[in-house]
């Protein structure tokens, strides 16, 4: 059993706490915001992710997690202090580490003994060497900086974490290489490696793996409209090319681009951190622009089967980065919202969970309801952002009663051609024919 702490509270946060909680470890999360805090210690979960509600209220009532604004209280408890901190992205692309380093200033003063400091936010190379020399300038006691990237799917993320594909210690430190293999022990009794290295290439490791899925999901976007060009069809593409073993299935899906809290930032971050060491990442350059364009593709699609689009109204099934999250992150569906309420277009939109997100973020042209059915009454056309499940198997006849033409504009390609042919669809989808009615 270690005492652990918890900086920060957000997504990787609060999954990193419960999740170590539940291997037996006694956990104190620490966060600014009093409200939040107050409202975890009465059990509420602050984010949607499944799964998450569960294992949190059971490691309440089992007393090895709890939540404190005081930081010097945290410290004094733990052995091991996770900095699980906001790292947003600057203008310029690159991570703002101020929250890291206040922290890390504030860590110097308050340690009385040795203590293991772990990076687990997301962090540009070099960082580690910046929160070491932070902490120096005040410190009394001996401690070690440990690099410990999550590689959570939103989503999925307490799987993840409970069953890792890998574990990632970057440290020079001996001492602290140890606590933390005694840590994630019971995390890797099935195999799964815990790999050790030093701390800027476990810090690059994290954003090198979040660049090339994000080049591999861009790459085949990029398939699947030449497929529409040349009237291949990208299933049958994905199928042939996942099948190599040295490809594989994941991440071949074509869509609309991707979004979230990490790859947009991530790939963004080393970019920069080329730049800023004068090396340029062509290939990273081309992922971003092209992943730019494929946000808003689904619209342009529209625009051309409906030419001016002033005084249209279109529903909108999806608003979520990705099916079980609340997250929206740099969604497309927002980059959709926007140009089609641009052109003049009222939107009618539904998602399971991230609603009262994006109606923090937009109104104007927006109209929010309770059910995917009500967006559809008297739309012009239904466009799909989101792959939630329950927009795959939805009532037909009702959706082509409620549209004024049964028309669908899917950026998740999550219905079949002929299903749709039959049924008398107008189905415009990503890299496969269009389906006309």
């Amino acid at each position: 059993m270690k005492k652990i702490a918890v900086v920060g509270t957000g997504y990787v946060g609060l999954v990193t706490g419960t999740c170590f909680a539940e291997t037996g470890n006694q956990v104190i999360c620490v966060d600014i915001d009093e409200n939040k805090v107050n409202k975890m210690r009465n059990g509420e979960v602050p984010i949607y992710e499944p799964h998450l509600d569960v294992v949190f209220e059971r490691n309440i009532k089992a007393k090895r997690i709890s939540f404190t604004t005081n930081l010097k209280k945290a410290i004094d408890f733990a052995e091991i202090i996770f900095l699980a901190l906001p790292t947003p992205p600057g203008e310029d692309g690159s991570a703002d580490l101020s929250y890291v380093l206040n922290v890390a200033g504030q860590l110097g003063e308050m340690m009385t003994e040795y203590k293991v400091i772990v990076d687990k936010s997301t962090v540009p190379v070099g960082t580690a060497e910046k929160v070491e020399a932070k902490i120096k300038e005040k410190a009394r006691v001996e401690f070690a900086v440990v690099s410990n990237p999550e590689f959570l799917r939103e989503g999925f993320a307490v799987d993840d974490f409970l069953n890792p594909d890998r574990v990632v210690i970057g440290t020079s430190d001996e001492r602290a290489v140890r606590i933390m293999s005694e840590l994630y022990k019971p995390f890797i009794r099935d195999g799964h490696p815990l790999i050790v290295m030093d701390e800027k290439s476990a810090e690059l490791t994290k954003y090198a793996a979040n660049s090339f899925l994000a080049t591999k999901i861009t790459f085949m976007n990029e398939i699947a409209n030449f497929c529409e060009l040349v009237g291949a069809d990208v299933d049958k593409v994905r199928e042939g090319i996942g099948s190599d073993s040295r490809i594989g299935h994941k991440f071949l899906y074509p869509g609309i681009g991707f979004g979230g809290s990490c790859f947009p930032k991530d790939v963004n971050a080393l970019l920069k951190s080329g730049q800023d060491a004068g090396y340029q990442f062509d290939i990273i350059q081309s992922v971003l622009d092209v992943n730019e364009k494929q946000k808003v593709v689904l619209v342009d699609k529209v625009m051309n089967y409906c030419g001016d689009l002033t005084g249209m109204k279109f529903a909108l099934w999806g608003l979520a980065f990705k099916p079980d999250t609340d997250d929206i992150r740099e969604a497309s569906a927002l980059y959709m919202i926007q140009a089609l309420t641009a052109a003049g277009a009222e939107v009618i939109t539904f998602d399971p969970e991230a609603m009262s997100n994006v109606k923090e973020v937009v109104s104007d042209g927006v109209t929010f309801v309770d059910n995917q059915y009500d967006a559809l009454n008297g739309c012009d056309a239904l466009l799909i952002a989101t792959e939630w499940q329950a927009f795959r198997n939805p009532d037909f006849d009702k959706m082509k009663e409620l549209l004024k033409e049964p028309v669908i504009f899917d950026g998740r390609n999550i219905y079949e051609l002929n299903q749709m042919k039959s049924l008398g669809f107008y189905y415009n989808s990503i890299g496969r024919k269009t389906v006309l009615k």
